[in-house]
């Protein structure tokens, strides 16, 4: 069985070596003093033990989407958040996102799935409530089966 520690840092690992392939490439927004980095990745990118510990399903035809919400003004410090968005893709299928939130020592993640089809283009619309404020993080990914 892996420990905390191990998961952690192969879930680190995995994010990491994810921002070197251009078109999984991390992005972030600020807002205010909150910095909030996400990424979108298939499924399959995740270990089978690691996917089953989360309860999320590995599928060729499913991502995930993962945030992470950062306080600028306490040294990048992960802090909790209410998150709630959904996926619309081009033709105007609306599929509404339930995040998970994994707290593994100093992070937080906030993890959701999605379904997709090859090459589909999905506009996300994600509202982040945290520290007394609400702001809206949109960005468009482009899902490939491998």
């Amino acid at each position: 069985m892996y420990n905390v520690k191990q998961i952690y840092r192969f879930l680190l690992t995995i994010v990491l070596l994810s921002f070197s392939f251009s078109s999984f490439a991390e992005q972030s927004q600020r807002f205010n003093n909150l910095e909030v980095h996400y990424i979108a990745l298939p499924t399959t990118f995740l270990q089978p033990d690691i996917a089953k510990n989360y309860g999320i399903k590995r599928s060729k035809y499913t991502g995930y989407i993962n945030i992470t919400v950062l306080n600028k003004d306490a040294d990048s410090k992960a802090i909790s958040a209410q998150i709630v968005g959904s996926g619309r893709n081009l033709i105007g299928q609306i599929e509404n996102l339930v995040f998970k939130e994994i707290k593994e020592a100093d992070a937080i993640y906030y993890i959701a799935v999605y379904p997709f089809t090859n090459e589909e283009i999905v506009d996300f619309t994600i509202k982040i409530d945290a520290q007394n404020t609400s702001n809206t993080l949109k960005f468009q990914h482009k899902f490939y089966v491998n």
